[in-house]
């Protein structure tokens, strides 16, 4: 089974196949803000992915105009709602920890 790894907390769980880590982050109480419910309509749920980007889903249209108006944001990142984690141990970094 998949693992997510949340930064800077070092926090590993495992992850169903086509799930969202955002969905991972809620299911384990990770501090992964989603302001707007997971609908890809606001980027309180950015994410810097480090590691296993070849394992989420593709990014679409929605979210890559979210992510413009995002700050911080790296060739990388990724809104957690809509990042689907498939087959494979994907690291990423919470960019706003401790806004809550």
């Amino acid at each position: 089974m998949p693992k997510v790894t949340f930064l800077p907390m070092n926090l590993t769980y495992e992850a169903q196949d086509g799930e969202s880590i955002l969905d991972v982050a809620i299911n384990n109480d990770v501090p992964l803000q989603h302001a707007c419910g997971g609908f890809c309509a606001c980027t309180t749920c950015h994410v810097i992915v480090k590691e296993g980007d070849k394992f989420l889903s593709e990014r679409e249209d929605e979210e890559d105009e979210r992510l413009d108006r995002a700050t911080g944001v790296t060739l990388k990142s990724r809104l957690g709602c809509q990042a689907k984690v498939h087959g494979g141990d994907v690291v990423v970094e919470i960019q706003n920890e401790g806004h809550h």
